[in-house]
């Protein structure tokens, strides 16, 4: 399903220009640990893919074109069965017990420990058939339930109200207790609901479409806010990551996690954006590998291209770098691209994103993507994909600017160029590599590099190269062409 393996060269840029190499290097690190195998992509040769999930009802109606053709997998969020990427929201599958905040209504029992689990479970298997209808499509299946979380000291907030309805009901069904007896037992009642109300749900779900990767929206969380505050270094508390090796059991029940790194407007152009990143990405690649099993889920890091307090401004390069250049290097299977319907509700906004799209978007989408799909051809054979030997580094995965070039031709996006043996000498100090589920993946030695290198050259990738830029070049002549002879009247 892949398409063929394109020449280009990788080498690691910073993250404040993407179009400079970067300077820095990292001595006297102690040897990377050995990673666990992991789940193999879903298109063949790329390692790293991002999805589109955006709305386009308005912009289709204003007859504003998005050009989304370096995305894999393009879905909209709405009602739309038979999707690449299958968002369940609270509504589209089951019988999701919550609470309405502005009502106060109940519904569906209003908490998990009161719910009709078997009921739930019924009304899913009818929502799974309608939203995906065939038992033989991949793609992403996205649970969003986000009213409550399951384990009871992270209901904070406006989500106390769970624990509050939870004290109340142990209390009315044995008077006799105290309210730190209720409590507890109200602890325990609700984490127990939950827990079965969110695995139950996947396991229909794999069992049901299995080529579907799925997971829930939001799991896991870091919890490492504050980046305003002198010292910030983005990593999860001791607490944050005790309370996600709890949730064991949602681990081993996902076949996906999709965690959440939406930038606030505080953090643009922000090299802190970075930290807050990587280090949920490192979170999420942490919890996967907690469950024993042959190999550990992917990690797809849901964005927006735009802020979330500010959302008629689009991400700059920069801030791009800091989300999908960083979920890419540390070791993420993709990304999801995701925006609300009040984000593209009128012609300016549609306008504003099909101009963003080919300025800045779709060209770095092509220049990640290509670059972490030459890593794996290079230095991992093919059968893994690269990953930063120290997680903290700044080191991305990106083409060289002086050796190759991101290209749009004919409505399609294309990288000329071929990688050099410094590029790949570069590529082999700074990343390593993790294995697919099965297969062999030991990063090549700087002698392997030039054979591999050298081997790609006479296989004719460089012709390859050669042949596209003289049919570009015949097609501009064409173009000259014919516009000449509408001027002169001249056949050809």
């Amino acid at each position: 399903m892949g398409r063929g393996k394109v020449p280009v060269a990788l080498i690691e840029m910073s993250a404040s220009n993407v179009t400079r190499a970067a300077s820095t290097r990292q001595t006297g690190l102690p040897p990377p640990p050995s990673l666990p195998q992991t789940t193999g992509p879903l298109f063949e040769h790329q390692p790293f893919i991002v999805s589109w999930n955006i709305p386009d009802l308005v912009c289709n109606r204003n007859n504003i074109s998005l050009d989304t053709s370096p995305f894999k997998g393009v879905a909209t969020p709405a009602k739309v069965p038979g999707q690449f990427l299958s968002l369940f929201y609270t509504d589209r599958l089951g019988l999701y017990p919550h609470v309405d905040l502005t009502s106060m209504k109940q519904f569906n029992g209003g908490i998990p420990q009161r719910a009709n689990l078997k009921a739930s479970m019924n009304k899913a298997r009818a929502d799974i058939k309608y939203y995906i209808p065939s038992k033989t499509s991949r793609g992403l299946a996205v649970i969003d339930w986000e009213e409550w979380r399951p384990l009871w000291d992270r209901n904070w907030g406006n989500k106390r109200i769970y624990q509050t309805l939870s004290v109340a009901h142990i209390m009315h069904t044995n008077r006799s207790l105290t309210v730190q007896q209720a409590t507890e037992e109200a602890k325990l009642k609700f984490q127990v609901g939950a827990r079965s109300f969110m695995s139950g749900m996947l396991s229909v779900g794999r069992a049901m479409r299995p080529n579907y990767l799925w997971g829930f929206y939001l799991f896991p969380n870091c919890y490492n806010y504050g980046w305003e505050k002198p010292g910030y270094t983005g990593q999860c508390s001791r607490e944050v990551r005790r309370q996600n090796d709890e949730l064991r059991w949602l681990w081993e029940s996902s076949t996906a996690l999709y965690p959440s790194v939406y930038l606030q407007v505080s953090l643009a152009d922000n090299p802190r954006a970075a930290l807050m990143v990587r280090n949920r990405v490192q979170e999420a690649l942490r919890v996967t590998a907690l469950p024993r099993r042959s190999g550990t889920a992917p990690v797809f890091v849901y964005m927006r291209p735009v802020f979330v307090d500010q959302n008629r401004r689009f991400l700059n390069q920069g801030d791009l770098v800091r989300t999908i250049g960083e979920s890419a290097a540390v070791g993420a299977s993709g990304a999801v691209l995701w925006g609300a319907s009040a984000d593209y509700d009128d012609q300016t906004s549609c306008s504003g994103l099909s101009s963003y799209l080919s300025s800045t978007l779709n060209p770095y989408i092509t220049n990640v993507t290509v670059a972490a799909q030459l890593c794996s051809s290079f230095l991992c054979r093919g059968n893994g994909r690269c990953v930063r030997k120290n997680y903290n580094s700044n080191h991305y995965l990106h083409l060289n600017p002086e050796n190759f070039k991101v290209m749009h031709v004919h409505k399609r996006y294309l990288v000329l160029g071929r990688p050099t043996l410094t590029d790949l000498k570069a590529l082999s100090r700074r990343f390593t590599c993790q294995c697919y589920k099965g297969l062999s993946c030991s990063p090549r030695t700087h002698r392997q590099l030039a054979k591999a290198l050298s081997f790609s050259v006479k296989q004719g990738l460089h012709h390859k190269a050669h042949t596209l830029n003289k049919a570009m070049l015949d097609d501009m002549q064409q173009a000259s062409i014919a516009k000449y002879d509408g001027k002169k009247n001249l056949k050809v």
